[in-house]
């Protein structure tokens, strides 16, 4: 499994403290792809900058993607935008994929045939290898998942799967780049504490947006409720 099925399903975990925002998480997915691409020697980072190497073939599709949509020829695309572009929508065809491979299931909960329905990780291999790579704190996969909410103790206020949290001030989503990787693993490579760094200050730029609109729907509601 690639890092970011991986992240894909402990982002999964069912309880409610830890419901991750689809924003979020397709954010963290596109730079998990990252991360595998330069541990394959398929990429590397220059500054900011991604520079590809030859093209390759993968095993896996969504990873495969992505190495096509890399931008080949200078000037090179910058993390931050690779993370934009690419993670558009990009946590729906990850629980895609994972379904047609029989990694997650959907199931109605509560007694009644007709409730709710929501997507589970299956008790699989691939499930149990992503639990003990985060069990056993593996820096790569513990700081993504931190940047999504999951593993950090950072509460969410998520319901129903929007991908709008509540639980941050715009002060916190606006902390700059060194307050956002304080206390999280150190890597040896240089471009994965790029690619993680520019995560985390991806998530935050988007939490700030959501604050904003919240603070602007508010102020226009009071217009029209009037004194």
């Amino acid at each position: 499994m690639t890092t970011a099925k991986d992240l894909f399903i402990i982002a999964m975990d069912p309880r409610p403290e830890h419901s991750v925002g689809q924003g979020d998480l397709s954010l963290a997915l596109a730079g998990a792809e990252l991360i595998d691409l330069i541990d394959a020697g398929a990429i590397t980072v220059d500054d900011d900058a991604i520079v590809p190497g030859e093209p390759s073939t993968y095993e896996d599709r969504l990873l495969g993607e992505a190495s096509a949509l890399l931008t080949r020829q200078p000037p090179h695309e910058r993390i931050e935008d690779w993370l934009w572009r690419r993670g558009r929508d990009l946590a729906a065809a990850y629980q895609a994929a994972l379904e047609e491979d029989g990694e997650l299931t959907r199931r109605r909960s509560g007694r009644l045939s007709f409730g709710p329905e929501r997507v589970e990780p299956v008790d699989t291999p691939a499930r149990r290898a992503a639990a003990e790579r985060r069990e056993r704190g593996e820096p790569v996969l513990t700081a993504l998942a931190s940047a999504v909410g999951v593993g950090s103790g950072r509460p969410d206020d998520e319901a129903g799967g929007s991908g709008h949290r509540t639980g941050r001030s715009e002060d916190e989503a606006g902390r700059s780049e060194d307050e956002a990787g304080a206390g999280e693993p150190g890597f040896d490579d240089e471009a994965v504490t790029a690619v993680v760094t520019a995560v985390h200050d991806a998530v935050m730029e988007l939490e700030a947006v959501r604050q904003r609109r919240t603070i602007e729907n508010t102020a226009f509601a009071n217009i029209w409720r009037g004194p």
